[in-house]
């Protein structure tokens, strides 16, 4: 065989060979070609995604249940709590945590998961999700804790907090919130210190005012396993509340008739 006949074989080959390829980068192009990625299923990186279903899912559930109810900690489906929590609040302590307690820091600035963006959509996502048709109006009490000099601090009074425990609280949570006694078994305590170590002050405040539907704990205005003549809690009320938990946390029960100042 000839120099040019070798020659032109050669590049018939490689004309086929490059057509072929051709139409296999042509068939890529075609998103029904089998085997080609399609953009939708790629997985994502964290910061990409943007809803409020699966960022919840994976940074909220497991404490606070899977339906924003019946977990560890409070609930977020809770529309009387969505309507008196400030948004300024409820984004500062998704970005920042609370110090002293299980929650913690989200935003990756300061060593979370969680872009400021994405924050927003939780934060947002809550409202739209769970925050029902409730709106913050002054009938409801403040959702913070009084400020002393700049601090979050319970302005009530122990003694006081006593009294409006008995009343109030004591139904269910037992004297001195030592718990029932239920067919043998001691439940409801809330007098007890890994507890009471556990919370903050503003998240007692807090359930004290929304209680917790998800486990039978009426609101501060239900009466609910309450006296008849029980009357809403008032803003001086919840204060002495907070004051009597608090000062548990750090000294225990009193005895019975020893409650002081």
């Amino acid at each position: 065989m000839s120099v040019i006949k070798q020659l032109r074989r050669k590049c018939n080959c490689q004309s086929r060979l490059l057509c072929t390829l051709l139409v296999l980068l042509a068939g890529c192009a075609d998103p029904a070609w089998p085997g080609r990625p399609n953009q939708a299923d790629r997985p994502k990186t964290p910061d990409q995604i943007l809803s409020f279903a699966p960022l919840y899912r994976q940074n909220c559930a497991g404490c606070h249940g899977a339906n924003g109810k019946l977990g560890a900690a409070p609930p977020l489906n809770d529309p009387l709590f969505l309507a008196i929590v400030p948004d300024a609040e409820l984004t500062k302590v998704v970005t920042e945590g609370r110090r002293g307690t299980p929650m913690p820091a989200f935003f990756q600035a300061v060593g979370g998961a969680l872009t400021e963006a994405q924050i927003k959509i939780v934060v947002e996502g809550l409202r739209t999700e769970w925050g029902g048709d409730m709106q913050r109006d002054a009938s409801l009490p403040a959702y913070e804790l009084t400020r002393v000099a700049g601090v979050q601090s319970a302005a009530g009074s122990r003694a006081r907090g006593e009294e409006v425990f008995t009343r109030a609280c004591a139904g269910c949570h037992g004297k001195h919130g030592a718990g029932l006694d239920r067919d043998g078994t001691l439940g409801s305590a809330i007098n007890v210190p890994a507890f009471l170590a556990l919370i903050s002050d503003q998240a007692l405040r807090r359930i004290i005012i929304t209680g917790r539907s998800d486990l039978g704990m009426p609101t501060y205005a239900e009466s609910d396993g309450r006296p008849d003549d029980f009357h809403p809690l008032t803003p001086a009320e919840i204060d002495d509340l907070v004051a009597l938990l608090a000062d548990w946390r750090a000294t225990g029960p009193v005895v019975a008739g020893a409650a002081s100042q």
